[in-house]
């Protein structure tokens, strides 16, 4: 991941991080997301989503507001 990325949701439970990615997608946010969940055991570790730092701001306004 580079520099100008920066992480603004972190979960263990995909449909949240999915629910997150459309609120952004919705509001032209472009985002990355990373399963960083074991392979074998998907109920250890996070998924994360990423997004530039220009957007991060507005991004976490949106979460709040969508109370995710």
């Amino acid at each position: 991941m580079e520099k100008e990325w920066k992480r603004i949701y972190i979960s263990n439970k995909i449909h949240l991080v999915e629910i997150v990615r459309a609120v952004l997608a919705d509001n032209d946010i472009p985002s990355v997301v990373v399963d960083k969940r074991d392979s074998s055991y998907i109920s250890i570790g996070d998924i994360e989503v990423y997004v530039s730092e220009e957007n991060a701001i507005l991004a976490q306004v949106l979460i709040e507001q969508n109370s995710l």
